[in-house]
Protein backbone atom coordinates (compact mmCIF):
# COMPACT_ATOMS: atom_id res chain seq x y z
CA UNK A 1 0.00 0.00 0.00
CA UNK A 2 1.33 3.38 -0.98
CA UNK A 3 0.64 6.13 1.36
CA UNK A 4 0.95 10.08 0.39
CA UNK A 5 1.37 13.10 2.96
CA UNK A 6 1.87 16.61 1.50
CA UNK A 7 3.10 19.27 2.99
CA UNK A 8 4.29 22.71 2.72
CA UNK A 9 1.42 24.79 1.03
CA UNK A 10 1.17 28.45 2.92
CA UNK A 11 -0.27 32.20 2.13
CA UNK A 12 2.31 33.85 0.55
CA UNK A 13 2.36 36.86 -1.61
CA UNK A 14 2.74 37.09 -5.62
CA UNK A 15 6.55 36.93 -6.85
CA UNK A 16 6.85 34.50 -3.75
CA UNK A 17 8.45 31.25 -3.83
CA UNK A 18 7.49 27.56 -2.19
CA UNK A 19 8.52 24.32 -1.80
CA UNK A 20 6.03 22.00 -1.46
CA UNK A 21 7.35 17.97 -0.47
CA UNK A 22 5.38 14.76 -0.83
CA UNK A 23 6.76 11.95 1.80
CA UNK A 24 5.91 8.61 0.22
CA UNK A 25 5.76 5.49 1.69
CA UNK A 26 6.02 2.27 -0.33
CA UNK A 27 8.15 3.97 -2.62
CA UNK A 28 9.15 2.51 -6.15
CA UNK A 29 10.20 4.69 -8.81
CA UNK A 30 6.97 5.25 -10.23
CA UNK A 31 6.24 7.97 -11.98
CA UNK A 32 4.85 10.60 -9.38
CA UNK A 33 2.52 14.05 -10.18
CA UNK A 34 1.41 17.41 -8.61
CA UNK A 35 -2.17 18.01 -9.62
CA UNK A 36 -3.82 21.00 -7.98
CA UNK A 37 -7.58 22.06 -7.70
CA UNK A 38 -9.62 24.56 -6.96
CA UNK A 39 -13.15 24.37 -6.43
CA UNK A 40 -15.69 24.38 -9.29
CA UNK A 41 -12.68 23.83 -11.61
CA UNK A 42 -11.47 20.31 -12.85
CA UNK A 43 -7.90 19.15 -11.57
CA UNK A 44 -4.63 20.27 -13.36
CA UNK A 45 -1.46 18.29 -13.88
CA UNK A 46 1.41 20.52 -12.57
CA UNK A 47 4.12 18.30 -12.76
CA UNK A 48 4.94 14.86 -13.53
CA UNK A 49 8.52 13.15 -12.82
CA UNK A 50 9.17 9.33 -13.62
CA UNK A 51 12.01 6.97 -12.61
CA UNK A 52 13.18 6.23 -15.71
CA UNK A 53 14.29 10.17 -15.64
CA UNK A 54 11.20 11.86 -17.53
CA UNK A 55 9.51 15.17 -16.19
CA UNK A 56 6.37 17.17 -17.51
CA UNK A 57 5.60 20.44 -16.75
CA UNK A 58 2.36 22.64 -17.82
CA UNK A 59 2.43 24.67 -19.84
CA UNK A 60 1.04 27.55 -17.07
CA UNK A 61 4.08 26.74 -14.88
CA UNK A 62 7.22 25.76 -17.28
CA UNK A 63 10.49 27.96 -16.22
CA UNK A 64 8.64 28.73 -12.76
CA UNK A 65 8.06 24.90 -11.32
CA UNK A 66 10.61 22.50 -10.74
CA UNK A 67 9.78 18.61 -9.53
CA UNK A 68 12.36 16.67 -7.90
CA UNK A 69 12.72 13.34 -5.82
CA UNK A 70 15.14 12.44 -3.11
CA UNK A 71 15.01 8.27 -3.38
CA UNK A 72 16.89 8.11 -0.22
CA UNK A 73 14.30 10.35 1.56
CA UNK A 74 11.43 9.01 -0.27
CA UNK A 75 10.14 12.44 -1.17
CA UNK A 76 8.73 14.04 -4.25
CA UNK A 77 9.37 17.82 -4.02
CA UNK A 78 7.97 20.88 -5.90
CA UNK A 79 9.67 23.70 -5.84
CA UNK A 80 7.35 26.77 -6.95
CA UNK A 81 9.15 30.08 -7.54
CA UNK A 82 7.42 33.39 -8.91
CA UNK A 83 4.63 32.55 -8.02
CA UNK A 84 1.26 34.48 -9.10
CA UNK A 85 -2.35 34.64 -7.93
CA UNK A 86 -3.54 31.99 -10.25
CA UNK A 87 -1.75 29.26 -8.83
CA UNK A 88 -3.75 28.97 -5.72
CA UNK A 89 -5.20 25.65 -5.04
CA UNK A 90 -5.05 22.81 -3.19
CA UNK A 91 -1.45 20.84 -4.61
CA UNK A 92 -1.93 16.88 -4.23
CA UNK A 93 0.78 14.75 -4.88
CA UNK A 94 -0.65 11.44 -6.62
CA UNK A 95 1.65 7.80 -7.87
CA UNK A 96 1.00 5.54 -10.22
CA UNK A 97 3.13 2.64 -12.10
CA UNK A 98 6.30 3.02 -14.09
CA UNK A 99 5.02 2.55 -17.50
CA UNK A 100 2.84 5.85 -17.62
CA UNK A 101 2.66 7.44 -21.20
CA UNK A 102 3.83 10.79 -21.60
CA UNK A 103 0.40 11.47 -22.85
CA UNK A 104 -1.46 10.15 -20.00
CA UNK A 105 1.15 11.80 -17.09
CA UNK A 106 -1.82 14.44 -16.03
CA UNK A 107 -4.38 12.01 -16.50
CA UNK A 108 -5.76 11.38 -12.78
CA UNK A 109 -7.01 8.30 -13.84
CA UNK A 110 -3.37 6.93 -14.38
CA UNK A 111 -2.40 7.35 -10.46
CA UNK A 112 -4.05 5.09 -8.10
CA UNK A 113 -2.85 6.53 -4.97
CA UNK A 114 -3.45 10.16 -3.62
CA UNK A 115 -2.29 11.90 -0.94
CA UNK A 116 -4.58 14.42 0.81
CA UNK A 117 -3.52 18.06 0.06
CA UNK A 118 -1.70 21.24 0.96
CA UNK A 119 -3.53 24.46 0.35
CA UNK A 120 -1.37 27.36 -1.29
CA UNK A 121 -3.06 30.80 -1.52
CA UNK A 122 -1.32 33.40 -3.51
CA UNK A 123 -2.15 36.91 -2.64
CA UNK A 124 -1.51 39.61 -5.44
Amino acid sequence: QVQLEESGGDSVQSGESLRLSCAVSGYSRACMAWFRQVPGKEREGVAASCGDGRERYADSVAGRFSVSRDDAKTTLYLQMNRLKAEDTAMYRCASGGTGILWEALFRPSAYPYWGQGTQVTVSS
